[in-house]
């Protein structure tokens, strides 16, 4: 590698069938592995500290993305140069690790992810989960990325030092490259192999994709408060005042106030100058913490 030092990454949770497996076929490839056992009720964490991996604990189930902030840290506090997360149910190939490892150095990267969808990878990916993952992809990245929801990925030490996250659940994937975009981090893709089996520790698609669109939802309206609600809450007062002028000149030829119109127009305005409003409290406060940082 170089001279640089390589970790793999593997958050964990009840995989005590599967780790011993991943951690055999990781000898050799990196310099050290470290599994983060979130909260495992079984032998994972023992299994991994067994077969020579540096085991970081969580006494309950946090969640993966407090798994890969663990992680982040353990790999800092190591020394690594680049840390390269993986799952441990099998589904990723330990041996393409320097794929992504080499695709780092080789252009300067700060973040590879290792894509099921670009070409050449062969892959039979369920279609749900192809069709979920692009509705993902477009709107965490708009499609500069194919695969946001990725877990194997290599980063580089900036990356990990630049990376502060705060999502707990599935959410953190998107969290990452939103705010590697943020922090001016190169990130660049290469095709992987994936192999989904009925043992496979998959979550549940739903709270997987509900994760990911509140995550996205927070952090695109923290980070662009004017665009996300101040645009939408102009457009909506401009409405309610095209309303408003409809209601009062119907009142005039006829006589007759429409109390349904009015109604509607004075909620639209409520709405419209609470969304102005909130985008600019925001927008402040977040130029505070900003300038403060």
């Amino acid at each position: 590698m170089s001279g640089l030092r390589v970790v793999a990454c593997l958050p964990a949770f009840n995989e005590e069938r599967h780790i011993a497996s991943v951690l055999v076929r990781l000898r050799g490839l990196v310099d050290e592995v470290i599994v983060c056992d979130d909260g495992s009720v079984d032998l994972t964490g023992d299994i991994a500290e067994a077969m020579g991996a540096t085991v970081v604990r969580h006494e309950r189930n946090l969640g993966y993305g407090a798994a890969i902030r663990s992680l982040f840290m353990a790999s800092l506090e190591r020394g690594a140069d680049i840390a390269v997360t993986l799952d441990t149910d099998e589904q990723h190939e330990p041996s393409e690790i320097n794929r992504l490892v080499d695709a780092l150095r080789e252009n300067d990267y700060d973040l590879v992810i290792g894509s099921r969808f670009m070409e050449g990878n062969n892959n039979h990916v369920p279609g749900w989960r192809k069709a979920g993952i692009g509705i993902i992809n477009r709107l965490s990245t708009n499609d500069e990325v194919s695969d946001s929801q990725s877990g194997f990925r290599a980063y580089s030490r900036r990356a990990l030092e630049s990376l502060v996250l705060t999502e707990d659940g599935m959410g953190v994937s998107t969290e990452i490259l939103l705010k590697a975009r943020e922090s001016g981090l190169r990130v660049g893709e290469v095709p992987i192999s994936i192999k989904y089996h009925a043992d496979s520790s998959t979550h549940n698609p739903v709270v997987h994709g509900l994760e990911v669109v509140l995550s996205t939802i927070k952090h695109l309206s923290s980070g662009r408060p004017l665009l996300f609600f101040g645009v939408p809450g102009f457009v909506i007062v401009v409405l309610s005042l095209v309303m408003w002028g409809f209601t009062l000149n119907m009142y005039t030829l006829t006589g007759s106030f429409s109390t349904n119109m009015a109604v509607v127009s004075m909620t639209a305005t409520l709405i419209g100058l609470t969304l102005v409003t909130t985008s600019l409290i925001i927008w402040v406060m977040v130029s505070v913490v900003r300038e403060g940082e």
